[in-house]
């Protein structure tokens, strides 16, 4: 059970992209004040937390409703994330920062907690997991991540000082590398190769 959780945790993590969440909230709230920092950092991880476990809980009716199998999830998933993957190791920006006003905090909030935190390939890779791993363990994975990446906005000053833009460029491209490497596994999964 240990070493599937941490499989989760890895995958979520890695699709959850913190490091690239991280520039974006600390590029769009470096000019504002503590309190109104810790309140985005709340209300992105809400946004987030709530979409995700909406779609652990919904998993198997978004299925039906939508007409489809897991497998033609796998592989759409997989075809996201391998886009994603190719767009984080290459070090393009995910969302555009400039075109964010800092007195917008709920819009900020909406777009770091989706679709950064919780876009297409994260919502593919809770129904996927949820299908491979069950509710449980998914959840608490969710769980894990969301709460790492809060305490991550929370400590953004004092991060972003010790560790810099280089080496947050650098882990966003290994997590790059690995989205791929899921997406790829996704595609075969679905294909039955």
């Amino acid at each position: 059970m240990f070493k599937e959780l941490l499989q989760l945790v890895v995958l979520l993590t890695v699709i959850f992209d913190p490091p690239a969440s991280f520039v974006v909230f600390f590029s769009a709230t470096k000019d504002m004040i503590g309190i109104e920092k810790k309140r985005i950092a709340t209300l992105s991880i809400f946004i987030a937390a709530l979409i995700s476990f909406i779609v652990l809980f919904a998993g198997p009716k978004v299925l039906v409703l939508f007409n489809t199998s897991i497998e033609n999830f796998k592989v759409a998933g997989g075809i996201i994330l391998g886009i994603l993957g190719i767009k984080m190791a290459l070090g393009h920006s995910l969302t555009n920062v400039e075109k964010m006003k800092p007195d917008s905090a709920r819009a900020i909030a909406a777009i770091i907690g989706t679709p950064l935190l919780t876009g297409p390939a994260a919502i593919t890779a809770i129904l996927i997991s949820r299908n491979d791993y069950g509710l449980f363990l998914t959840g608490l994975a969710i769980f894990i991540v969301l709460l790492c990446i809060g305490i991550l906005f929370y400590q953004a000053s004092r991060i972003h000082r010790f560790v810099g833009k280089t080496a947050i460029q650098v882990i966003s491209t290994i997590f790059g590398l690995v989205t791929l490497a899921w997406g790829v596994m996704f595609i075969r999964t679905g294909l039955g190769i």
